[in-house]
């Protein structure tokens, strides 16, 4: 159990000396058990336990490994000098990990799922297509998916580089729009895209990063950009922004802005800053997809040469030629519900993309979060961590139908449902809720984050499972069953009814959900997203860089299956 920090301080002030006379492997060790505030307090404690702890790698590597991805993935970051130091990778680890996890929004209606996970001393932002199972079913993928944000350490270990995705209707390949990261709440639901204003001011390229530092076209097949000057220094227009604050305490912030004035700062700053990835870019990995030292390779590569395009390159504009005369503010109430576009941008000289993670206060109905469609965001599903007698708690994926048939070229494949399953006591009785996140049917049949069905985990169900066997023939293993309703057509589309149905849990560990009257069955099984994304497809983006990041019009279409795959041929073979 974590020390507190009282209980660290007090018992260091007597223990200095044994700390220090032990080897740094033991320290190592140590620190496996303690949390980072727990070490920085000990650091604070005298300059003996600072110089021995600040200095020690094996200290910060073991804290590292408690927060970030496997630790051989670790030494690979340190090793390509992605950062100076365990210390600093620790502090970049923790300021991003809030970021990891399931991110959605509620248009398109056939789901918008953003999954986070870990890349190459950075978190990418991947958004998986809707589709049908692929030819090796809900076991071996691939998954299709395609590229939305990522989020690079800088040497110093702050999350300093923030580069948004997208692809414009007459590019043909993908394109990024560079930008800043701002505040990341440690308790972050809500993932925002904005515009920071402020003033401009000249820097040199850290040594690290200058362009005599990095990979050359002759040794690197993924370098091979040229500065835009021949001095290798930063213009105006490549310099970093001073953060303005954007809390929303802030009488000026962006939030504050009308909708109509936000997407017209956000589309103008995109367009200035955006800059299409040579082919040898957008083909490299984003994060490794085996344990190979040739992925790793170019994935150190391409880190370069991204931070390498935003500082030489434009990642923040100037305003001067913004035309005010259409903006909504001007013609807003004044009720002080928004902000003066022109006041906004009097904070400021120079225009940059944002983004910002923070905690909000959400409603929910049916572990569905209500969501604004005015708002540039992605909102976090709070992913339950499996205990006794909450076993079924995460993310599953399946199909309709039983037994579950791998697909085959006379038997095309299912659309393929993501049902994120998650535990809510209602009315003193523990209920398991199924929402619908992901459908990859042709045209929705039914709204982005539905209840697809609701059981009570305290009431058994009375029917028995329908069917003997599975797709081998072999006896079927009903180890729990749970009595419940689940979606069927209602009023209309936006208001669905519900049918009594039962919950199955079965060998292979498989759950499936059979409607009583009809006998139509859910079957899912518990996935490894982050798994299935390293072995999946990546496709172009099929939107421009704002929209890719959060599509606010109603549709009941595929709008992200749209483009062919960078290297397997169209979407449209597999979907």
């Amino acid at each position: 159990m974590p020390l507190g920090t009282e209980e660290v301080l007090a018992s260091a002030s007597d223990g200095v000396p044994l700390l220090l006379g032990l080897p740094e492997d033991v320290l190592g060790l140590i620190a496996r058990s303690l949390r980072p505030a727990d070490v920085c307090s000990l650091i604070l404690c005298c300059r003996g336990l600072r110089d021995a702890l600040s200095s020690s790698d094996k200290v910060w590597l073991a804290l590292c490994e408690g927060v970030g991805p496997h630790p051989a993935e670790l030494s690979r970051w340190r090793d390509a000098g992605a950062v100076t130091s365990y210390r600093s990778l620790c502090r970049f680890l923790l300021a991003v990990a809030p970021l990891l996890g399931i991110w959605v929004h509620q248009n398109p209606e056939q789901g918008n799922v953003v999954c986070v996970v870990w890349g190459f001393a950075s978190v990418v932002g991947c958004r998986v297509i809707p589709q049908k199972l692929g030819p090796m079913g809900l076991d071996g993928g691939p998954l299709l998916w395609a590229p939305v944000f990522e989020v690079v350490a800088g040497p110093d270990g702050s999350p300093a580089f923030f580069f948004l995705h997208g692809r414009e209707s007459h590019a043909a390949a993908d394109s990024i729009c560079a930008g800043s990261v701002g505040p990341i709440d440690p308790a972050c639901n809500v993932l925002l895209l904005e515009i920071e204003v402020g003033g401009a001011e000249q820097q040199q390229l850290p040594a690290q990063l200058k362009p005599q530092a990095l990979p050359h076209a002759k040794s690197s097949p993924l370098s091979g950009m040229a500065p835009d000057n021949s001095t290798g220094k930063l213009s105006t227009s490549a310099t970093s922004v001073p953060r303005v604050s954007s809390s929303p305490q802030a009488p000026l912030c962006f939030s504050r802005l009308a909708f109509g004035d936000r997407r017209k700062l956000l589309a103008h700053v995109a367009a200035c800053v955006r800059h299409d990835l040579p082919s040898h870019l957008a083909e490299a990995p984003l994060f490794p997809r085996s344990p190979s030292c040739k992925d790793f390779t170019l994935l150190a590569e391409r880190r370069l040469s991204l931070i390498q395009l935003q500082m030489l390159h434009r990642s923040c504009v100037q305003h001067r030629d913004l035309d005010l005369s259409s903006s909504s503010s001007s013609w807003a109430g004044a009720d002080g519900k928004h902000v003066h576009l022109h006041e906004f941008l009097m904070l400021g000289d120079m225009l940059r993309l944002c983004l910002r993670a923070s905690k909000e206060k959400l409603t929910k109905y049916g572990g569905w979060p209500h969501m604004q469609d005015d708002r540039f965001a992605l909102y976090k599903l709070p992913l339950q961590i499996p205990v006794a007698g909450q076993e079924y708690a995460g993310l599953w994926g399946g199909t309709f139908g039983w037994p579950p048939v791998q697909p085959s070229e006379n038997k095309p494949g299912k659309p393929l449902f993501f049902i994120f399953l998650s535990y809510e006591e209602a009315e003193g009785k523990m209920l398991l809720i199924g929402n619908k996140i992901l459908e990859g049917t042709h045209y929705v049949r039914r709204p982005n984050g539905s209840i697809m069905f609701t059981v009570k985990v305290d009431e058994p169900a009375l029917d028995t499972f329908p069917w003997d066997v599975d797709a081998d023939s072999k006896p079927v293993e009903v180890h729990h069953s749970y009595s419940g309703e689940g979606i069927t057509n209602g009023y209309s589309y936006r208001y669905p009814g519900s049918k009594p149905g039962s919950l199955f849990a079965i060998q292979d560990e498989l759950l499936a959900f059979v409607w009583k009257d009809s006998k139509a069955v859910l079957t899912l099984q518990r996935l490894d997203l982050q798994d299935l994304l390293r072995k999946g497809e990546r496709v172009v983006s099929a939107r421009p860089p704002i929209t890719n990041f959060a599509y606010l019009t109603v549709s009941n279409s595929n709008v992200f299956a749209s483009l062919p795959s960078l290297s397997h041929g169209p979407i449209s073979q597999r979907l």
